[in-house]
């Protein structure tokens, strides 16, 4: 039905790659109407997912400056592409940047990989859960159900490789870090782990492990949106057009003087009836680079799969705000720790990035966030280290670290020279690393269990008080300043390897 087509006009090739998108996700949801209505087709219905790809036969030679939007060398580089009006400004861009560097037509069809029938909806659907158990006994026979193998990480690990050649022609090398199926997969979960869906997040993102900063954050967001009769402030808040809350509740800005485009038919969305493992807030921006901040709960494995999740939408930048345990005798409840290293006791990604990847720090996000405590506190200079120190962060996998023999784990933080310890910080950096996504900690002493001073009711109620809410904004001026230096700045080359895939 559809032909590959060759376009040098990236909003066409996105066009095309939309109708394609378009017509056969509506063919599956039609055919699986039909099956869950008590019909059972003949044969199987299958559609795929649409394909970009490029064809050089040179070298590539571009501005050494640049970190993405090229191929690595002469060949056939092929991604297949989901949800194309989600990810409509992340894919325009990329197709320009192909076409500025490589002069090469954009070839846009229809792939060989098919579109599992749960991803053919997009707000979700329990596919099973209204089949008898005869329809259900034949639903592989009939659909293309999610394939593990299709939605692994072999790309973004660096294990991928190419399949062997076939008719004369080698496999296509991968355009981009994820395939369409992983992508749906990742969607899908987004919208299970945090309650809202996946087109409300936006490109900057925090990260917390306690609910305090919810909730400092949604008094935050409902402030920005009312009506301001102060002329900076107001100009200030119109920058953000609609705070998001879980169940896709969402509270417009009372400060513009007419409503923002599609305002007037916005759902408001209805609260959760519980609260969902990793609720979200987003507080949004027309063009979709607000700040959305995720309460990971506590640990590495929650830090990895938010993070591995988040990840497709292929956010600016990702910063963990939390608490952590101060290890030097010199720092005091409620002082800062701006992580300029980690020691990798999470484990959670070991066998994706081994522990002899460095995770370095990223001096554009490290500026930022000393800037933004600068900043929110009004200090500078030699004042500014009274209540800040930049060290190691040792993040581990057992709350109750200090149950064991402390012998071997106080070598490990003295030999790293490690000044914090926390669970998620290094497993929030490292998947940064691994997905090619600028990353940042700031965490806050909040006790020294090494020196006495442990977390106690009546002791953590009062440091909550004391520093939660200013914490929260120096992560949100941090972001700011991120996004007003320029993504291109934020890009650097720093997360690329000598082969990446094209897209960013």
């Amino acid at each position: 039905m559809f032909a590959t087509r060759q376009f040098t006009d990236p909003e066409e090739a996105l066009a095309y790659a939309t109708e394609i998108y378009n017509a056969n996700t509506a063919l599956l949801r039609d055919a699986f109407k039909r099956f869950s209505n008590g019909g059972m087709p003949e044969q199987r219905t299958r559609a795929c997912y649409p394909f970009v790809r490029i064809t050089t036969d040179r070298a590539t030679h571009v501005d050494a400056r640049e970190a993405f939007g090229f191929v690595a060398g002469p060949g056939v580089h092929q991604t297949t592409v989901t949800r194309p009006e989600l990810f409509s400004r992340y894919l325009v861009r990329q197709f320009q940047l192909l076409r500025e560097n490589h002069g090469v037509p954009l070839e846009i069809g229809v792939s060989d990989q098919p579109i599992p029938v749960h991803f053919a909806f997009t707000d979700g659907i329990h596919v099973e859960g209204n089949l008898d158990p005869d329809h259900l006994r034949h639903l592989p026979d009939m659909f293309d159900l999610p394939d593990l193998a299709a939605m692994d990480d072999r790309i973004v690990n660096g294990t991928y490789e190419a399949a062997g050649a076939q008719n004369g022609a080698s496999a296509p090398h991968p355009l981009a870090l994820f395939s369409a199926s992983r992508v749906d997969y990742s969607l899908h979960r987004l919208r299970h782990y945090t309650a809202t869906s996946p087109d409300q997040f936006q490109r900057y993102v925090l990260f917390t492990n306690y609910a305090f900063y919810v909730d400092e954050f949604i008094k935050l967001g409902r402030l920005l949106m009312e009506r301001s009769e102060d002329a900076g402030e107001r100009e200030y808040r119109r920058q953000y057009v609609a705070f998001v809350e879980p169940g896709n509740v969402t509270t417009w800005n009372a400060n513009f003087d007419a409503p923002p485009p599609g305002q007037e038919t916005a759902i408001a969305g209805i609260p959760p009836a519980r609260q969902p493992q990793m609720p979200a807030y987003h507080l949004q921006r027309a063009d979709g680079t607000g700040i959305t901040l995720v309460n990971i709960g506590v640990g590495p494995s929650n830090a990895k799969t938010i993070t591995d999740h988040i990840a497709v939408l292929r956010p600016h930048a990702w910063i963990m705000l939390g608490h952590c345990a101060g290890l030097s005798a010199s720092q005091r409840m409620g002082d800062y720790v701006l992580a300029h290293a980690y020691v990798r006791d999470d484990h959670v990604l070991d066998d994706d990035l081994p522990l002899w990847v460095p995770i370095p720090a990223l001096a554009e996000v490290q500026l930022a966030l000393q800037e933004a405590v600068a900043g929110i506190t009004q200090l500078e200079g030699y004042d500014l280290k009274r209540i800040m120190r930049t060290g190691t962060v040792a993040s581990v996998d057992d709350r109750n670290w200090e149950l064991r023999d402390h012998r071997i784990p106080l070598l490990r933080f003295s030999q790293s020279r490690a000044i914090a310890l926390d669970m998620e910080s290094a497993t929030v950096a490292a998947n940064g690393f691994r997905f090619r996504v600028p990353y940042g900690t700031l965490l806050c002493v909040s006790d020294k269990p090494l020196h006495g001073e442990i977390k106690l009711p009546g002791m953590a109620n009062s440091f909550y008080q004391q520093r939660v809410e200013q914490h929260l904004k120096i992560g949100i001026k941090a972001l700011e300043l991120l996004r007003d230096n320029g993504m291109e700045r934020l890009h650097s080359r720093k997360l690329r390897s000598y082969g990446e895939p094209a897209f960013r």
